[in-house]
């Protein structure tokens, strides 16, 4: 007997039969059916969950084609100009659902999904990395990397384009001639193109995203090697196709690893030939030699950090070397082409290539760096003679000890626009990190702040919220994120606070039915669901939220009787492989949970979770289950953050410090509906030129001696005592992030949260002020404000028609093809 539907599945039913129309909802069927048979050669009989998921992709992928080949045929044809969005690191997560929901079938990367929601005549451009992220298991408490293999059962939105495969250049020599500088004897590997389709939503605009993998050439001639040759000869093709192999962890901390510039110039390199193609081909009326002049007019290229950054001297080089444009013009057109996206002012992470690794690996690019710079510091020079300070300070080479180029500075001498990604951190980029850059040109540094989408960050990971929303101010907010401001009228209404309390309920017993499952941990639906799920790194001050977990534990072990508030504390994220402190912090986690959730006198009061493995498919489910979003790095670290974006929308109330777009999101939604504490930014500069004395607040705040004399002498580590020395020592002697700075203000913020839990009504009102405060955060404005102040295009809602007759789809598609 089948199950019966919910209330929420019957709504959900009838919407997309509302949507799409009983006539779709039957073709939707035939098609899933018909992929099954004819793609999957499968019945029902043996079909896996997996088949099911591949037959019903491209089902929906066959939505998307008619709209995507049209799209392509309009950019073509009105030659609007183009944005190229140039990332190493792109992170799609679940695309059936986001694409089900774009199409009106159910409710991408975030950037990617508003242009195309936008109509902006965008592309994303990335490598396909064969190995994504590693997948993180615990094992006794460790973190343990293992590969994440997640090519290898296909992957039904991408279509391989082997038509479109283009040469990159390595190594080599130049040679100076009468026509100029050559680049020769280089060794070649192939880019292999891979397109996705990123659909706006509900439109008819579907972009693309278009991701390099490497590939050996065949050009080896077989006449000259014996079989013992020939066989590693093929066995060397792995060495080329390395490049596109696996995907470097963002650990904020540069290493000059051969292969990472490897991947960084062959992602450009491919990318901008790309560019120059389809620019040619989409200018009309000018036959025999492409004339440049318009080059800025139709390309907007979006530098996002600095790992596309040898883009600046590849362009440079494709203008003088092979479209023989002479120095000032190339260099004109490259600057009004290029902007850059700054997303860290940490000192270790920004990259510093080494000058004797790019002169062996790029040295046509090294020698134009070199020029690009002493035209750069001439100018410097004339503006500040005699200053040697400052042209050391500004030079794109640094000359301290290893001869390094410094990408950050190519970024922002080769760009017309420089931002940062939420107002504090842009104040920083322009005060502090590279001040001597914005004194000289004001004009180039904006600030971007980040956004998210809510068409995955609400309508997909949180139905039962979006529909509620839905119900009361309709459905318009999905596309202006601003019109959750209507919620104010709502804060004090009885039947709306049920409703928003409620679902969050709902989601927090979904999901602690899950932890229950995957951890078999026994946990309170009731208890406050307090979450810090991002990147471990001493910056993002796990520590702090561990040391308050152990320092709630003591106060129930001192007097089990007293009230207490119930938590459960849930802690996610990957320390990247060669990170030993990130990896200590996730072993003291987790040896302080096998201590907590194991002992009797705690019972349900408070729990601690490690979430394995955090991604963006786990990410859709704690995050609308979430009640308390930690947010508490240093001030004047993160540069913004979009987690905390995402839980305030979700309904979670924030806990955090006045950093990244913290500091907005206070001034969005009050800074009372927040839980604000610790130092500011100018209280850590004032910190740092007193000097930080760990010691004196360990002396002065027993609840801290306390807790930190529990980790130094083995109580989370009887087997081995001094196995968070490492920890123990950083943390008084060299912590630059001052976890013990803002302990004791955070232990009182703590109070404040449980006070406020105790009082459902009131806890809910604060939530809803905070959804209504988001409509800032959508990557819609992000985008918008990107597109009209840097790209130099304007959002439209682009009259592309709708997919053709089927009939004609065969003709549309061979013309498409040809122009994609």
């Amino acid at each position: 007997m089948a199950t019966p539907l919910s209330d929420h599945d019957k709504r959900k039913q009838i919407s997309i039969r509302g949507i799409v129309g009983v006539e779709n909802v039957a073709e939707l069927k035939k098609g899933f059916n018909r992929h099954l048979h004819f793609t999957l050669v499968k019945d029902r009989n043996i079909a896996t969950p997996r088949d099911y998921y591949f037959a019903l992709a491209h089902t929906v992928r066959d939505h998307l084609v008619g709209r995507w080949i049209r799209t392509q045929q309009f950019y073509y044809e009105a030659d609007p100009k183009r944005v190229y969005y140039l990332s190493l690191e792109f992170y799609m997560g679940r695309t059936l659902q986001n694409t089900m929901i774009n199409l009106g079938l159910q409710n991408a990367s975030c950037f990617l999904d508003s242009m195309a929601t936008l109509g902006l005549a965008a592309y994303g451009y990335g490598i396909r990395y064969e190995y994504g992220i590693f997948n993180q298991k615990i094992k006794d408490g460790w973190q343990v990397e293992e590969a994440d293999d997640w090519l290898r059962h296909g992957n039904p939105w991408e279509k391989a384009r082997p038509e479109y495969m283009l040469p990159v250049h390595f190594y080599g020599r130049v040679e100076d001639t009468k026509d100029g500088s050559k680049w020769v004897d280089t060794q070649v590997v192939l880019a292999m193109p891979y397109d996705t389709p990123i659909p706006g939503y509900m439109n008819n605009t579907v972009n693309t995203m278009r991701l390099w993998s490497a590939r050996a050439p065949n050009d080896f001639n077989l006449r000259d090697f014996n079989v013992g040759d020939y066989i590693q000869a093929v066995l060397d093709r792995n060495l080329a196709e390395n490049i596109s192999r696996v995907l470097y962890p963002n650990d904020n901390f540069f290493e000059g690893k051969e292969l990472r510039l490897k991947q960084e110039y062959f992602v450009v390199a491919a990318t901008l030939q790309d560019i120059i193609r389809r620019f040619k081909t989409t200018k009309k009326g000018c036959p025999g030699r492409t004339s440049f002049e318009s080059f800025p007019d139709k390309v907007a290229i979006q530098l996002n950090d600095t790992h596309p950054a040898m883009a600046i001297p590849e362009l440079m080089r494709i203008f003088v070397d092979i479209e023989k444009l002479d120095w000032d013009t190339a260099w004109d057109l490259t600057r009004r082409t290029f902007a850059y996206t700054n997303h860290t002012v940490l000192p270790e992470a920004l990259e510093r290539w080494p000058v004797e690794l790019m002169e062996t690996l790029l040295p046509r690019h090294l020698q134009i760096i070199y020029q690009i710079n002493q035209v750069h510091l001439d100018r410097i020079a004339s503006l500040f003679p005699k200053d040697m300070d400052k042209l050391r300070k500004m030079s794109l080479i640094e000359e301290d000890g290893i001869k390094r180029v410094n990408m950050a500075h190519l970024c922002i001498v080769g760009s017309h626009a420089v931002n940062g990604v939420a107002e504090i951190h842009s104040n920083i980029v322009k005060t502090q990190v590279f001040r001597d850059f914005s004194e000289l040109e004001p004009d180039k540094f904006q600030n971007k702040t980040n956004g998210i989408t809510p068409r995955r960050w609400l309508l997909l990971c949180n139905p039962g919220l979006a529909e509620l929303i839905a119900e009361v101010i309709g459905e318009d907010y999905v596309k202006d994120l601003s019109l959750l401001q209507k919620l104010n009228d709502f804060v004090d209404d009885a039947a709306f606070i049920r409703d928003v309390s409620k679902v969050k309920q709902d989601n927090k017993v979904k999901f602690a039915q899950y932890l229950e499952t995957e951890y078999k941990v026994q946990i309170n639906p009731s208890s406050m669901f307090d979450v810090h799920v991002k990147r471990i790194h001493e910056y993002k001050r796990q520590l702090l939220n561990c040391l308050h977990i152990i320092a709630m534990y003591n106060r129930i072990r001192m007097n089990p009787s007293a009230p207490f508030v119930p938590r459960t504390v849930i802690i996610g994220g990957k320390a990247a492989p060669g990170y030993h402190m990130a990896k200590m912090i996730i072993k003291l986690i987790t040896s302080v949970a096998e201590v907590v959730n194991n002992d009797p006198v705690v019972g349900n009061k408070l729990k601690v979770i490690f979430l394995e493995n955090y991604r963006v498919s786990l990410a859709e489910k704690v995050i609308p289950a979430t009640d308390l979003s930690e947010q508490i790095s240093t001030a004047g670290t993160e540069a913004s953050g979009t987690g905390n974006m995402k839980f305030m929308l979700n309904g979670a109330l924030t806990i955090g410090t006045m950093d990244g777009a913290n500091v907005e999101m206070a001034e969005e939604a009050g800074e009372e509906n927040l839980f604000i504490f610790g130092m500011r930014v100018e209280d850590v500069e004032e910190l740092d030129k007193k000097g930080y004395d760990a010691m004196s607040y360990y002396k002065k705040i027993p609840e801290l001696k306390h807790v930190m004399d529990q980790i130094t002498s083995g109580f989370f580590s009887p087997k081995n005592p001094e196995l968070f020395k490492d920890l123990t020592e950083m943390l008084f002697k060299y912590d630059r992030f001052k976890v013990f700075a803002d302990f004791e203000d955070y232990m009182k913020c703590q109070e404040k949260v449980s006070k406020l839990y105790q009082n459902p009504k009131e806890w809910t009102k604060m939530v809803i002020k905070n959804i209504a405060a988001t409509g800032k955060f959508s990557s819609d404005r992000t985008i918008t404000e990107y597109a009209t102040e840097v790209w130099g295009v304007e959002p439209t809602d682009l009259k592309i028609p709708p997919p053709s007759e089927p009939r004609e789809a065969i003709e549309e598609t061979a013309r498409a093809l040809k122009k994609m």
